[in-house]
């Protein structure tokens, strides 16, 4: 803190100096001055100086260490410092009026996508309602999977919505992966034979501790993925398998475009798109992003391994329920 005062100070050290220069050269040059001893003279200037320093630093340390306790009062400043501490005060009072009026803003604006999100569930109700009872196969086929696609951005919508208070909106328990995997198949089925794409599913029988409902969005995402990109007449692998620290990995392997090298690094970049989804504009660049911020709330590690033309794989890794008890304090 020494150093830090002395450089703060250092317009007064270098008036010193300047002062004690000139008057070293005045000395010398006026013979009036000859019988006074010009080192005597400094001498006692620069312990002046170190006195007035000492005195400075004691009064404005006391001063710092009151103002980071909070407990700086106006009679404990010059008058000088007490208007640039009500200028500061003035200013932080209409800041944090602003961020009031924001948050207030921010807070109706997720209530009204909410409530907007939440309305639109009853007209999709009653088109898949309708779509149910078309006849002609072909067109209740694709009502179907256009019904899908707006289904799945607005349940992207609404997840990103509530993403900020994922910590109020989970529950942690003990679930086995298969029940969620299969529902989320089931969903996209319609998709899935409209590009003639087999699922494989293996060893989904592992249980993990997590949020049902959030761990069904991430796999919704990766899978949503998969499915877009995968070739048509092709398959999609889901298997787990446990690492070398004895975490849980969920594996969704598409054999389709896959990823450029460069490309790779950023996929979990909000509204990155990448290349492919720049050539086909089917990507939002969202489902990644959402899906790799939902997992770090809950703990989950997202990772991805893709070559193109060959296809791509996104690992799901669980903690160890350890590593949950430390995060959560349990």
């Amino acid at each position: 803190m020494i150093l830090l005062f002395l450089k703060e100070k250092r317009a007064w050290l270098g008036f010193f100096i300047v002062l004690q220069g000139w008057m070293n050269i005045l000395f010398l040059l006026d013979d009036g001055f000859s019988s006074i001893s010009i080192r005597y003279i400094n001498i006692i200037n620069t312990l002046l100086l170190i006195v007035f320093l000492i005195w400075r630093y004691g009064k404005e340390s006391k001063q710092l260490r009151a103002s980071c306790s909070g407990g700086l009062e106006d009679n404990d400043v010059s008058p000088f410092q007490q208007h640039l501490l009500q200028h500061m005060r003035n200013s932080m009072d209409e800041l944090e009026q602003q961020i009031k009026e924001q948050k207030l803003v921010a807070l109706e604006r997720h209530d009204e996508i909410l409530a907007w999100v939440h309305e639109m569930k009853s007209p999709m109700t009653a088109m898949k309602l309708m779509a149910d009872r078309i006849e002609p196969h072909a067109l209740k086929e694709r009502m179907e999977n256009e019904w899908l696609r707006i289904h799945l951005l607005l349940d992207q919508q609404l997840h990103a919505t509530r993403l900020s208070t994922i910590e109020k909106d989970n529950r942690l328990e003990k679930l086995v992966l298969q029940p969620i995997i299969h529902k989320e198949i089931l969903e996209l089925r319609s998709w899935c034979l409209e590009k003639g794409i087999g699922i494989e599913v293996e060893g989904l029988e592992e249980a993990v501790i997590t949020d049902s409902k959030w761990l069904a969005f991430i796999f919704r995402q990766i899978f949503t993925n998969a499915v877009k990109y995968s070739k048509s007449n092709t398959e999609i692998r889901i298997f787990t398998e446990q690492d070398a620290q004895g975490h849980i990995c969920l594996h969704v392997q598409d054999f389709g475009c896959g990823i450029a090298a460069e490309d790779l690094p950023r996929v979990f970049q909000k509204s990155y798109t990448g290349t492919i989804g720049r050539e086909t504009m089917a990507a939002t660049g969202m489902g990644l992003y959402l899906a790799k911020q939902s997992a770090e709330k809950l703990g989950i590690r997202l990772t991805i391994q893709s070559q193109v033309g060959v296809g791509t794989t996104v690992i799901i890794q669980f903690p160890n329920e350890n590593e949950y008890n430390k995060s959560y304090g349990m």
